[in-house]
């Protein structure tokens, strides 16, 4: 098995004084997925928010390539894409101008690249389309474009199934598993039952302290 590239050691977490989890432990190599699975409240998403480096306030280490990941912290988040259970777009920008604004961030990417990312969500037709006059279902396909045009090996999605139809859950399962296939990682929280070329790996969270 090659080395994983991200190492969770021993993370704990403590809110409004009680304990939401602690001693959570796991490696994660290329090219596989990792569902962060329990109740609502047992810390899924803050978890998540550790992983992506947004929030500090945790016990133990995660490393990517074996390097702390705030110490890291430049290198790591351009090698990192998460995308959280809202889909974080700017609604008074177009679609497209709401990709070109992220990638202008991060990497170089055509205009026909992101025009055909859009298309792949089903978006063919929205590209000038401000982002307030789409449904939830459509903002969220904004988002999940990202996923179509980047390039970085690390996926951190909180509940990214939320407000698509079946058809765009076939497309994103389709693209979890590519995106494994070709040495990439993800990490996700779901309560979605997944239906995934590719084995993945399930990791239990217990706790009803937070969320």
């Amino acid at each position: 098995m090659s080395e994983p590239l991200l190492e969770v050691r021993a993370l704990g977490c403590e809110r409004d004084h009680r304990r939401l989890f602690e001693n959570i432990s796991f490696a994660a190599s290329a090219g596989e997925v990792v569902q962060l699975a329990g109740p609502n409240g047992s810390g899924k998403t803050t978890l998540l928010r550790f992983l992506a480096g947004i929030s500090q306030a945790f016990e133990g280490e995660i490393l990517w390539r074996g390097r702390d990941i705030n110490a890291a912290a430049i290198d790591y988040r351009g090698q990192m894409l998460f995308l959280g259970h809202a889909p974080a777009v700017t609604l008074n920008l177009t679609a497209l101008e709401n990709l070109q604004w992220y990638f202008a961030l991060n990497q170089q990417v055509s205009r026909a690249s992101l025009c055909a990312a859009l298309a792949d969500v089903g978006l063919a037709g929205y590209e000038e389309v401000p982002a307030y006059r789409m449904s939830a279902g459509q903002q969220r396909r904004i988002a999940l474009a990202r996923l179509r045009v980047s390039q970085v090996p690390l996926w951190i999605l909180d509940e990214p199934f939320t407000a698509i139809d079946r058809a765009g859950v076939v497309e994103l399962e389709g693209l979890l598993a590519e995106h494994a296939a070709r040495g990439g990682m993800v990490i996700l929280t779901t309560h979605h039952p997944l239906n995934l070329d590719t084995p993945y790996r399930r990791i239990e969270l217990e706790g009803a302290n937070a969320g």
